[in-house]
């Protein structure tokens, strides 16, 4: 269900609202695959049309980016379904022989084996170990078949832990703006000029809250996730003081 282009992004919100529809018409719940924050932008866009039915948006836990969407409510339906959802610990046969792995690494490898994007949700990767979340349907086909990575030989199975432990790393930073607008804030927090923060908004990958954001001269409010494709994602928690030369400092937790 990946969608990069307009035309692909206007197929989704028809798959959308045809997934709706048959939770509606035929009373069970309905789940797309994973979705990127494009994707999900897609939906929170044409959400209006599909307004009677109630959704939840989940990744496999709360700070996850890449999410599925469930069509349906205990409310609506009469009974609670959860999200075919599962987290692999994706870890070398011998860790002290093991290359140190990226996310790519890590993603590429799944894809290698011919698995859909839309089957695998976020890869958080802990030191020499990988954890992924992916669809009940293909975990098992990834547990015996996902051997190597690059050229280290790996194990997968099932994470036992808990999932709130696999949130990710904040790091917590200050900085100085002129104003809290965003183009302002995307500008000193990825270090850009204010000429090349406007044309990642004109380019369309600013997100706050998941939602794509055109408006650069937009306000930012303590609390917003703000997602710039290319360059990372942060928390914004607002001015701690002004300078007396008019400045704010800001303060932002970045994902690591």
């Amino acid at each position: 269900m990946a969608a990069d282009t307009e035309k692909e992004l206007q197929q989704l919100k028809k798959r959308l609202r045809e997934l709706a529809e048959k939770c509606y018409m035929q009373n069970v719940y309905c789940f797309t695959g994973f979705l990127g924050i494009a994707e999900l932008s897609a939906f929170y866009e044409m959400q209006g049309t599909v307004s009677h039915v109630p959704f939840t948006v989940y990744g496999g836990n709360e700070s996850c980016e890449r999410r599925m969407i469930r069509f349906g409510s205990a409310e609506l339906l009469g009974y609670e379904e959860a999200f075919p959802i599962v987290c692999l610990q994706i870890s070398p046969l011998s860790e002290k022989f093991a290359e140190d792995l990226t996310h790519r690494d890590f993603l590429g490898a799944c894809l290698h084996l011919g698995i859909a994007r839309s089957a695998i949700g976020d890869i958080l990767v802990r030191g020499k170990c990988a954890y992924l979340y992916c669809t009940e349907a293909i975990a098992p086909y990834m547990t015996e078949h996902l051997i190597r990575v690059r050229h280290t030989d790996v194990s997968v199975s099932p994470f036992q832990g808990q999932a709130e432990n696999l949130a990710p790393k904040l790091e917590e930073r200050t900085y100085q703006t002129a104003s809290e607008r965003l183009d302002a804030v995307i500008a000193r927090v990825c270090s850009l000029s204010r000429e090349k923060s406007l044309l990642l908004f004109r380019s369309g990958k600013v997100f706050v809250n998941g939602r794509q954001q055109e408006n650069n001269s937009a306000l930012l409010k303590a609390g917003d996730v703000v997602s710039v494709r290319g360059y990372g994602k942060f928390i914004y928690h607002g001015v701690t003081h002004t300078t007396r030369k008019g400045k704010h400092g800001i303060r932002v937790e970045i994902y690591v």
